[in-house]
């Protein structure tokens, strides 16, 4: 159990024990990242691990990285086992947890969902992109969008967080300090954004196998993808104005990362604007914003909960170039889920984070 909070810890809660934890969908590559950053929190006890198709394997057998580490078994989904956990992390395809959702909140246990459920606001927005009425739409309103860095007090009292894409979380941090300032023309963003292939997921599918993906290039869903309203809806809440935003993504030969190329048209070309996002950042612990013409590289992130950025005005005109990369595993799903549940329950914002990128 959770202590309550003392009388000078404002929305701080004291911890009298471990945070007693369950994933939901544990078999996936954003799962199994999520099963390696909590096995090496130390505030957290890993409790469930559910998985329909795995149930009654160990976790290490499916993922060796996780011998030693990790000694549960999957079990079966099953909101009363669920229901003693403190908080549940649904790392499920879209559609899954939002039928589980308002019992275990109904239970008193805390929610993060790493899906796309509960992400956008309006409903019909849902079925149009998700192809699917929404299970609980009374439940949108009350749910929080987990960036930390632009909600990160109501986040702190949260019951049930809708963690942010992968995509529309590289987009919106880079976009972020400009549009809060109203110096971007709001009608005309660009975002050309690259990421590895685990982003589509551990699943059989031709276009991602290696003699598909490997040594080439592509763009795809270019006529609209599913994170284009949700980067859209994050950007007008920070602008409060519509936005019009063209989004491309492409599928890269590698791994892990997003590399988000980020076009905007300057209102003021008088702003500092690297002050500007050195400023606004200096006190976020996972966003770094590298020196004056800077090419931030996706493997300066891989396995690390980091966006990185970098600004560029070529020929010192009016198109500002914003270059973010971010581990579209980390801090674009299971680290920044970790990262909003040290902020709902009080725990220093780095507890479990702090490891160091891979290089080579």
């Amino acid at each position: 159990m959770i202590g309550v909070p003392s009388a000078d810890s404002g929305n701080r809660r004291v911890r009298m024990t471990m945070i007693r934890t369950g994933v939901v969908g544990g078999t996936g590559y954003t799962g199994v990242e999520l099963l390696r950053l909590l096995a090496g929190h130390p505030e957290v006890e890993l409790a469930v691990i559910t998985s329909r198709s795995e149930a009654g394997r160990a976790a290490s057998d499916l993922f060796p990285n996780l011998r030693g580490c990790v000694d549960l078994e999957f079990t079966a989904p099953d909101n009363e086992q669920l229901a003693g956990c403190d908080l549940v992390f649904f790392a499920t395809p879209n559609g899954t947890a939002m039928s589980m959702v308002p019992d275990l909140l109904s239970a008193g246990v805390r929610v993060i969902d790493l899906a796309a459920d509960f992400r956008l606001k309006r409903p019909a927005e849902w079925e149009q992109w998700y192809g699917m009425p929404h299970a609980c739409p009374q439940l949108l309103a009350q749910a929080v969008y987990g960036l930390t860095e632009i909600n990160r007090d109501a986040i702190a009292t949260a019951r049930l967080v809708a963690n942010p894409g992968c995509y529309p979380t590289a987009v919106q941090l880079g976009l972020l300090p400009l549009l809060e300032e109203g110096l971007a023309d709001t009608g005309h963003l660009i975002a050309d954004a690259k990421s590895g292939v685990s982003g589509a997921g551990r699943k059989a599918v031709t276009g991602v196998m290696l003699c598909e993906a490997g040594e080439n290039f592509k763009a795809y869903a270019v006529p609209g993808h599913r994170h284009l309203p949700e980067i859209r809806q994050g950007l007008e809440a920070v602008a409060g104005e519509p936005v019009g935003v063209t989004f491309v993504p492409h599928l890269t030969p590698m791994i892990r990362g997003i590399h988000a190329t980020l076009y905007a048209q300057l209102r003021d070309t008088d702003r500092d604007l690297q002050a500007l996002y050195e400023a606004r950042y200096s006190d976020e612990a996972f966003v770094d914003v590298l020196p004056a013409g800077s090419h931030p590289e996706t493997r300066s992130v891989r396995g690390a909960n980091h966006c990185r950025i970098a600004l560029h005005r070529p020929q010192q005109g009016a198109t500002l170039v914003i270059l973010a990369v971010i581990d579209n595993l980390v801090k674009g799903a299971a680290g920044q889920a970790v990262q909003n549940m040290n902020v709902m329950f009080g725990l220093e914002e780095r507890a479990g984070l702090t490891g160091i990128a891979l290089l080579p």
